[in-house]
């Protein structure tokens, strides 16, 4: 007896005819769980995910580290986050990244502008992320970084994910005889006042922050800086909301992250930096206070932001920084176009 017949004997429900068509879909799903099982994995923050069998084409960065690393990597991808300054992205990467998506902010990520661009590649962090993993993970398979700061994380991850182990390595390679040269030479230059304690400052309309860890801070003890005596024991740093207060910064050199024009930013540091307290800084009294660009020292958070901050303590400290830099992608390799920074 046919199933046609069967489907028409009494009391006996009829088959829906999108019965096997699901069978079909499940057994798919089923054999491809089964082929990934036997594959390598990438251990991340979100768990573990199968490694791709072909690179990924079409990568998604939702936190700015993770953009910055894309173009060192050589990858251009299909949607980026807003930056924090600079907006809508920061000028060190607009040339490589002209024509990108937008999918909205860093905490709060457009997914319906991410599942439209149909990604096979979605690089979060947990910090970030964790509230919305399920929804990333059911548009593309997502990785994700611990920190937004860990630079060589984001970097090493990407790579693997995206088959560019190799240049990873020359990065990184390029970026650890950089950092061991910048530490030969300020040790030769001022063999009696190294290490330096080094403060990295940020003023706000009302208060100025004291930072301890973070992208900065992870770079200059990785240099051979140490944490003025007041970071001991702190978390993020410390928020400062008194001139009172300015003996807190006491250190051998403070970096100062400048704003975009804020004129409640601008009346704040003058308020701060005309009174007697500060006048009597260790740092000032010796001349050792210096602007940095805050998209390179904090914002940035990859592998060509932390080159760039190196090139300003290179500078700062008029120390040679030749053969510095990271070899950028150039136009005709098949890559994004070069930034002229790096």
């Amino acid at each position: 007896m046919s199933s046609e017949h069967l489907d028409a004997l009494p009391g006996r429900r009829p088959r829906p005819g999108w019965l096997a068509p699901l069978l079909l879909v499940l057994i798919a799903v089923v054999e491809g769980a089964a082929s990934h099982q036997g594959n390598p994995a990438i251990e991340h923050a979100f768990g573990r995910t199968p490694v791709p069998e072909r690179p990924p084409q079409r990568v998604v960065t939702l936190y700015q580290g993770a953009t910055d690393t894309a173009v060192a990597l050589g990858i251009e991808p299909v949607g980026v986050v807003d930056s924090w300054l600079e907006q809508p992205m920061y000028h060190y990467l607009r040339e490589a990244l002209q024509g990108v998506e937008h999918v909205g902010l860093e905490t709060q990520p457009d997914l319906e502008r991410i599942a439209w661009l149909d990604p096979d590649l979605i690089m979060a962090t947990r910090f970030r992320h964790e509230r919305v993993r399920p929804l990333l993970e059911h548009i593309a398979p997502t990785l994700a970084t611990r920190e937004v700061f860990d630079f060589k994380a984001t970097l090493r991850l990407m790579a693997q994910a995206t088959g560019r182990e190799a240049r990873a390595r020359a990065l990184l390679d390029d970026w650890d005889a950089r950092v061991q040269r910048f530490r030969r030479q300020i040790a030769r230059e001022m063999p009696a006042a190294w290490p330096q304690k080094a403060a990295v400052i940020r003023f706000k309309p009302d208060h100025v922050r004291l930072y301890s860890t973070g992208f900065a801070g992870s770079i200059l003890d990785e240099l051979g800086f140490q944490q003025p005596r007041s970071l001991d024991d702190q978390s993020w740093g410390i928020k400062l909301t008194s001139e009172e207060n300015i003996p807190i910064l006491q250190a051998d050199v403070i970096f100062v992250l400048r704003e975009p024009d804020d004129p409640a930013i601008q009346r704040n540091y003058r308020r701060w930096t005309e009174h007697p307290l500060w006048q009597q800084l260790d740092a000032v009294r010796e001349g050792q206070v210096f602007e940095v660009e805050a998209v390179d020292w904090i914002m940035g958070g990859g592998i060509i932001a932390a080159n760039r901050m190196l090139d300003d303590l290179f500078s700062h400290y008029d120390l040679p920084a030749t053969g510095q830099g990271i070899d950028c992608p150039r136009p005709g390799d098949g890559m994004p176009r070069a930034l002229s920074t790096c």
